[in-house]
């Protein structure tokens, strides 16, 4: 006769979440992006990925070649006379090679030389100042979502700004869920004194107000990705402290913490191994709405001009843009498209984590 194995509440929390249709594929589909985003460099870049030149093959992806690469004792510049590129004059072209141009010109010369460059060969930093007429450009069979103010592509940059809002709000929620659970653990456990001082220090850090410390930081340094991570995890952490604080006083009331204790286990045993477990249902079906508060709060601050520093694809700036160009439709539709169906997958998500965390349908302890 065979015995079910049984399963920890955890196994039985993803179990469920798994059955949440939505919930579980929007995260697939939001994850599955994610990771994809990680190789936008061979999928969106103005830089070739492989180059064969006289029967030799050159990685500009990984690696750049400068003019004094191929035996030339010239200066350290990258020259685009690494590749005998030359402009209408016969002249070499200076600045970085310019690998589309090359492709060209490696099929015109027919030597066997070749390039292979990405699905989308353009920078999400590169301008096409070129184009006829002046920017925004329209969509067109060359750029899918048209071009910027600057005659930059809609598409590319949306795309880098993907990968740079939701590496940025995973960060702060890492940080503030790291720094919120240290703090409640330590104030809800030992109580007393220490939780009194505690709050009290809590309370004044709290009430410093968030977007003036922004302005005057943004005016003092140059804002960066980290200053940012640091600064809205500096004050994002607070809320998951009282969720933890109030959950370990709940816990800690409970017989299994008396029984820890009567057998002799540690204050960091009993916190970290016997009573956090228990405590953290409540902010982890709070988490995708913390990355959902990371977004908006990095798009706002883009927005409003004390977040990234240009060039950085950012969604925030391209909706500043389509504030400034309400009538070019594209810098309307394309990033709001992009931002809404983001985090609306994201919510998805939360809603079905909050429903498989249940504590209703599952506990550990009844």
């Amino acid at each position: 006769m065979s015995t079910q194995k049984s399963l920890s509440p955890i196994q039985l929390r993803l179990r469920r979440f798994r059955r949440l249709k939505r919930g579980y594929y929007s995260f697939l589909i939001l994850g599955g992006t994610y990771a994809l985003s990680f190789l936008l460099p061979f999928l969106m870049n103005n830089r070739a990925i492989v180059v064969n030149y006289q029967g030799s093959y050159y990685f500009p992806a990984f690696k750049t070649y400068f003019y004094d690469t191929f035996g030339v004792g010239q200066l350290h510049l990258h020259l685009a006379e690494t590749f005998d590129q030359i402009d209408e004059q016969g002249r070499p072209r200076l600045g970085e090679t310019d690998y589309r141009s090359l492709k060209h010109q490696f099929e015109t010369q027919s030597t066997g030389d070749f390039v292979i460059l990405p699905p989308i060969p353009y920078h999400p930093n590169e301008g096409f100042l070129e184009m006829e007429g002046v920017p925004p450009h329209a969509p067109s069979s060359q750029h899918w979502m048209g071009t910027d103010d600057r005659a930059r592509d809609v598409l590319v940059r949306l795309a880098y700004g993907f990968r740079i809002s939701i590496s940025f709000a995973l960060l702060v929620t890492g940080i503030s869920y790291s720094v919120g659970i240290l703090v409640g653990s330590v104030l809800g456990y030992y109580g007393r004194w220490i939780d009194i001082v505690g709050q009290r220090l809590v309370e004044v850090w709290g009430a410093i107000p968030f977007l003036y410390t922004v302005i005057i930081l943004a005016a003092i340094f140059q804002p960066s990705f980290k200053l940012l991570s640091l600064i809205l995890a500096s004050f994002g952490w607070m809320s998951i402290s009282y969720y933890i604080r109030g959950e370990f006083y709940r816990e800690k009331s409970k017989d299994y913490v008396a029984a820890a204790i009567a057998t002799g286990e540690n204050n960091f045993a009993i916190i970290f191994r016997h009573i956090l477990p228990n405590a953290l249902t409540p902010i982890i079906t709070f988490a995708p709405f913390a990355v959902v508060a990371g977004i908006v709060s990095l798009v706002s601050l883009d927005f409003l001009g004390f977040g990234l520093p240009p060039p950085t694809p950012s969604w925030g700036e391209l909706l500043g843009q389509a504030k400034e160009n309400l009538k070019v439709w594209h810098l309307v539709v394309f990033p709001l498209g992009a931002m809404f169906l983001t985090l609306q997958l994201i919510v998805f998500i939360g809603e079905a984590v909050r429903e498989a965390f249940d504590p209703k349908v599952f506990s550990r302890l009844r």
